[in-house]
């Protein structure tokens, strides 16, 4: 039989919904897209003021390239041994500067609107804000804590992926506040693997009235390849295939030189993924006097719900039943930095953010009744020694 869970855990209404709902809305009134690193810096220097005087290490890590920065914070008291449990979430947005005027938070019954707090401020404070309560608080837990805040997963984490991955390689088990889908209680044990790629293609252009036989069309070829890549939706259970962009051509009587795509691909294992990107970028032209460019590859790999996530969330299940929770479990198609630490083979649990919907949509929400909840299974998941027994064991 496991260990039962400590009897001292704080349920949901031991924790200030309203105070934790506006440690939310100040973080969303901080604009973050994702091409302004010197704004994402700003929320940043925000969250090293709340730590102010506690016994947290803070670890700044510099935007490049014009990426947002990172920031790694660290509480490791005396007592709490072993490696340390790891929460990461990003604070860039998809919204630009000057969204909020447009748009500014509001509350409407249940719901707070606003730019950026589904996807994921909601998720990143709470996650942050459990950490400090713990900190303030003087609780030692069973293992020291990591919390890790991106600034340019919504682009790729193109420029964090390397700390992403040493963080979590020695890390005992990482918790992602990504927001949650479908029922309240939802968490995520699974995620597609996400790759993207740009097809271009050179033909020769020509009068189209008077000599359009000289001319070799870049779009007909483009055209070619987009059948065939939106067709393999058809044929493939285990990935999906999405022409997002098309572009070419300057005038209709010009047969066109130059065309290009853009295409997203989602797979469920990597042997899938890795299969389609080996074609994807084998494509040879279709046409006569064509040249083809194919760039591209595996952006996340993909996030599979191992016998290690599985206990991880089961752990997590039962726990939540202590607090008076229940939750389910999904999979989604959309990729997070969990795919990166789930790919390490670490349990790797995703979905802890708030319910709500409208991820990169203008009805973006969060649940205020899911605010308190969330926060208690953080504090119970970080400060029992039952739990990650449970989890690790």
């Amino acid at each position: 039989m496991p260990a039962p869970f400590e009897t001292t855990l704080p349920k949901p209404d031991a924790f200030d919904a309203e105070a934790l709902a506006a440690g939310i809305v100040r973080w969303v009134e901080f604009e973050t897209p994702s091409d302004r690193p010197d704004l994402i810096d700003l929320l940043l220097d925000h969250v090293v003021e709340t730590f102010a005087g506690l016994p947290v290490s803070i670890e700044r890590i510099a935007g490049r390239d014009g990426c947002g920065g990172q920031l790694v914070l660290r509480y490791a008291p005396a007592g709490a041994t072993g490696a340390p449990a790891l929460l990461m979430g990003h604070i860039d947005t998809v919204w630009d500067a000057g969204t909020l005027e447009k748009r500014p938070v509001r509350r409407e019954g249940d719901r707070i609107y606003g730019p950026g707090i589904f996807d994921m401020k909601a998720g990143s404070f709470l996650a942050t804000e459990a950490l400090r309560r713990i900190a303030a608080a003087g609780i030692v837990p069973p293992r020291p804590i990591t919390v890790y805040l991106n600034g340019d997963e919504e682009t790729g984490s193109i420029t964090s992926r390397a700390t992403i991955e040493a963080l979590a390689a020695e890390a005992a088990f990482v918790l992602v506040p990504e927001p949650s889908f479908e029922a309240p209680g939802t968490l995520i044990t699974a995620r597609k693997g996400w790759a993207r790629f740009r097809l271009a293609a050179r033909g020769v252009s020509a009068h189209a009235g008077g000599n359009l036989s000289d001319g070799r069309s870049a779009i007909l070829e483009i055209a070619r390849h987009i059948v065939e890549i939106e067709g393999l939706n058809g044929t493939e259970a285990a990935a999906t295939f999405n022409v997002g962009t098309v572009n070419g051509g300057t005038r209709a009587n010009v047969v066109p030189d130059f065309a290009a795509i853009e295409v997203d691909m989602r797979a469920d294992d990597l042997a899938t993924a890795e299969r389609h990107i080996a074609a994807m970028l084998a494509r040879t032209p279709k046409g006569r006097d064509i040249t083809l460019e194919v760039e591209g590859g595996l952006n996340r790999p993909p996030f599979q719900r191992s016998a290690a996530v599985v206990k991880l969330y089961e752990a997590t299940r039962a726990l939540g039943r202590e607090l008076g929770l229940e939750l389910g479990e999904t999979s989604r198609g959309g990729v997070s930095d969990g795919n990166f630490a789930a790919a390490l083979g670490k349990p790797t649990l995703d979905g802890l953010g708030c319910n709500g919907a409208g991820a990169h949509a203008l009805h973006e929400h969060i649940l205020f009744s899911t605010i308190a909840p969330r926060a208690a299974l953080f504090h119970a998941m970080l400060t029992s020694a039952a739990f990650q027994e449970r989890a690790l064991g």
